[in-house]
């Protein structure tokens, strides 16, 4: 009996052993099927969306980059050439000087010379009031130092003390923005 006890509890034992090691290889195998890529399909896909996704970033990346230097090398060209369209309206201008300076020597018509200058004169300031650039009228106005600038304090029994009554030096708007204050005498 006690024999027969020993094997029993031999056969169970083993049996054991063998269901242990059953549960051992089963348990490996499943862990490699987790460490195998492509074992399972969700992991597989989610791995083609992260390399989808980081293919998409470069591509923005290096997007964002050729428009930055796009728009740098036109910022650059806009600085360089921001005159070239006032350059081309003067040019009309600068010409019709030329053919007065060639024909005021020739001729002895003080009158038309004069004439041609004033001309050439008001085509100058056509094409200047066209960019905007306009002539300070300060006569009669109260001073602003933020437009004029003061150079002389005069007596004036026509204006109240604190008036501009003078332009030494006209002061000029571009659009909003004062490019040169006026010179100005002032009232005291």
């Amino acid at each position: 009996m006690e024999e027969e006890q020993r094997e029993a509890s031999a056969a169970a034992a083993e049996q054991a052993a063998n269901e242990a090691e059953t549960a051992d290889a089963a348990a490996e195998e499943l862990a490699q099927e987790e460490q195998a890529p492509g074992a399972d399909p969700r992991i597989a896909e989610l791995e083609k969306q992260l390399e989808e996704a980081n293919n998409r970033y470069l591509r923005a990346q290096a997007d964002f980059d050729n428009f930055r230097r796009r728009t740098l090398k036109e910022k650059e060209e806009l600085a360089q050439y921001a005159s070239l369209k006032l350059i081309g309206q003067l040019l009309p201008v600068v010409d019709n000087f030329g053919r007065a300076l060639q024909t005021g020597g020739e001729q002895g018509d003080l009158q038309s010379y004069s004439k041609g200058i004033e001309m050439i004169h008001r085509q100058l300031w056509q094409v200047l009031e066209a960019e905007g650039l306009k002539q300070m009228e300060p006569v009669g106005q109260p001073f602003d130092p933020e437009v004029h600038q003061a150079i002389m304090q005069v007596e004036s029994d026509e204006h109240e003390e604190g008036i501009v009554v003078e332009v030494v030096q006209p002061g000029y708007w571009l659009k909003e923005k004062v490019i040169r204050p006026a010179m100005v005498k002032v009232s005291g």
